[in-house]
C-alpha cells in the first residue's frame, strides 16, 4: 500500500533489532511481530487474547513509538509516574501512511487516575476546561474523557477500556470507535470485551501462544467461551466452588 495514509501503515523491527532471550522478545506474539513485522489496516483493529498473551505490551510499545506516553494521554502529554513499560517500543520501527496525521492518543485504564490528575495540573492554556474527572465515577470518568479527546483525526491506542465499563457503555465505546474510523482515524485496541469486539468492519487479531492470527468474531475462543458460559454457567462454576 504505497500510498495509504493511515497513520500507522507497518510495525516492524527497527534496523539492527536481533531477538534476544529475554522478556518481552519470548512472548510468541512479540516475536513473530520483530520477525515478520505487521500491517495495520485503516480504521479499528482489535487484539483480543487471554492475559500474559502480549496484546497489551503490543499496544503499549506501539503507543510510545508513536510519540506517546506510556502511561497514557495525548501525543503532547509526559506524564511520568513510575517506569514500568517495556523497551519493546524502542525496538520498533513504526512505517507511517503519506500525509498522515501525527496526532494520537493513548487510553489505558491502569493508568487513568494520574492521567486525570496530570490533566487538573496541566489545564489547556485555552478553549473549554476539563472535565473534574475525579469527581466523577470511573465508568463516567472514562466516558467522559474519550467524548472529550476523541475528537481530532489521529491515531488512538486502547488499552482494554471495557475495564471501567458497564454493558450500556461499552456500547457507547463502539460507536465512538465507529465514528473515529469513519471519520479517516485509526484505532489499535486491545480488549478482553466480546461487546467492543464485536463492532462491524473492525479487524481482530488473537494473540496467544501461535503468535498473531487474524480471525473473526465469531471464530474468536473469547466469544464461544461466553457463549457457552451464559448458556450454561453451573458447567464452568462447578470447577471453582
Amino acid at each position: 500500500m504505497p500510498f495509504a495514509s493511515q497513520p500507522v501503515r507497518r510495525v516492524a523491527a527497527a534496523e539492527g533489532i536481533h531477538m534476544s532471550g529475554h522478556w518481552p522478545h519470548t512472548i510468541p506474539a512479540v516475536r513473530q511481530l520483530l520477525t515478520d513485522g505487521l500491517d495495520l489496516d485503516p480504521g479499528v483493529t482489535f487484539l483480543v487474547g487471554e492475559n500474559g498473551a502480549g496484546k497489551s505490551t503490543l499496544v503499549e510499545a506501539i503507543a510510545v513509538a508513536f510519540g506517546m506516553s506510556p502511561e497514557g494521554g495525548s501525543t503532547g502529554a509526559r506524564l511520568t509516574t513510575r517506569a514500568t513499560e517495556s523497551s519493546l517500543a524502542d525496538d520498533l520501527q513504526l512505517t507511517r501512511g503519506a500525509g498522515s496525521k501525527r496526532a494520537g492518543f493513548f487510553l489505558r485504564a491502569e493508568t487513568m487516575h494520574g492521567f486525570y490528575t496530570y490533566l487538573e495540573q496541566n489545564p489547556r492554556p485555552s478553549g473549554p476546561q476539563d472535565t473534574a474527572f475525579h469527581e466523577l465515577s470511573h465508568g463516567e470518568s472514562f466516558l467522559s474523557l474519550i467524548n472529550d479527546r476523541f475528537t481530532r483525526q489521529g491515531f488512538y491506542c486502547l488499552d482494554e477500556p471495557e475495564s471501567a465499563l458497564s454493558f450500556s457503555s461499552s456500547l457507547a465505546v463502539v460507536g465512538v470507535l465507529n465514528s473515529l474510523a469513519e471519520t479517516g482515524s485509526q484505532v489499535l485496541c486491545a480488549t478482553h470485551s466480546p461487546v467492543i469486539a464485536a463492532l462491524p468492519g473492525a479487524t481482530i487479531l488473537e494473540v496467544g501462544e501461535w503468535g498473531i492470527r487474524r480471525t473473526t468474531w465469531e471464530d474468536l475462543e473469547l466469544v464461544q467461551n461466553w457463549k457457552a458460559y451464559l448458556h450454561a454457567p453451573e458447567r464452568y462454576l462447578r470447577h471453582v466452588l
